[in-house]
């Protein structure tokens, strides 16, 4: 029957409506497949759908369809459509869900695009510092307006069309903060200090400076990432090993008063 078991038919046949759809249904796949009839259920006024018991191999739970109408006053009956449908307890695929929706970070391979949307509260335009109020005249502009602001922004030679939002700003703090570089994770907690006081914490300008800085310390964790100041590592600049850590001292030197001369009379 392929991955979409469905046969549309228009078939007029005379008899009791279940034994015609079961007739029907033993032509078009074969009686290895079909079991007993389950059910009946009315569709409309004439339309009545016959369900019957999957027996083929790949499909445990799926039942078999056929869907036959009577119109009134008349004695033949129209087979309609043959199809395996789910049941209850059959094994189905999950809802479909685009892929933009469902991309996770990391997910993204060399030569995946994801444009952001031109509407996208994370960002506005480049001459707009992001706070709040900016963006409130500019809600009811329709694309040919935001299109036009886009291009003079390119030709002032801005750099960038769009920066951050306040929005987008809070959202990456609040991200970076509950996430791996913030203070809540084990590697934090069990820090000697945290990282504003790190020789090796870079500081960031901007907004968000007075939360976060970047590590440049080669043999930590988060070397080249973005890290909160209540963060913290074993490899904090100023940590220092207990004494209990501190490899032994080495024994007093001993001196050899065995001369050449004493050694060559044994």
């Amino acid at each position: 029957m392929g991955e979409n078991p469905a046969v549309t038919i228009t078939e007029e046949r005379t008899g009791a409506p279940v034994e015609v759809a079961r007739a029907v249904l033993l032509e078009q796949v074969g009686a290895s497949f079909v079991g007993g009839h389950e059910e009946s259920l009315v569709e409309d006024e004439g339309v009545v759908t016959h369900y019957f018991a999957s027996t083929q191999p790949g499909y445990p739970g799926w039942r078999w369809a056929v869907t036959v109408a009577q119109p009134n006053g008349q004695d033949y009956l129209t087979v309609d459509e043959v199809a395996l449908l789910p049941g209850s307890d059959a094994i189905t695929a999950p809802a479909w869900i685009p892929w933009r929706e469902r991309i996770k970070p990391g997910d993204l391979s060399p030569g995946d695009l994801l444009p952001a949307d031109e509407d996208d509260p994370r960002l506005v335009p480049t001459y707009l510092t992001g706070d709040p109020g900016d963006w409130s005249a500019e809600d009811d502009l329709d694309a040919g307006d935001r299109a036009q602001i886009k291009a003079v922004a390119t030709e002032l030679g801005l750099g960038r069309n769009r920066v951050l939002s306040l929005e987008g700003r809070d959202l990456a703090a609040q991200r970076w903060y509950d996430g791996e570089p913030g203070p809540d994770v084990p590697l934090a907690q069990s820090a000697p200090a945290q990282c504003f006081s790190c020789g090796f914490l870079i500081q960031l300008a901007g907004p968000l400076a007075a939360t976060f800085g970047v590590c440049a310390n080669e043999f930590a964790n988060d070397d080249g990432r973005v890290v909160a100041y209540q963060h913290g590592c074993g490899a904090h600049s100023e940590a220092q090993l207990r004494k209990k850590q501190l490899p032994p001292p080495l024994p007093d030197p001993a001196f050899d008063t065995v001369s050449r001369s004493d050694l060559e009379q044994f």
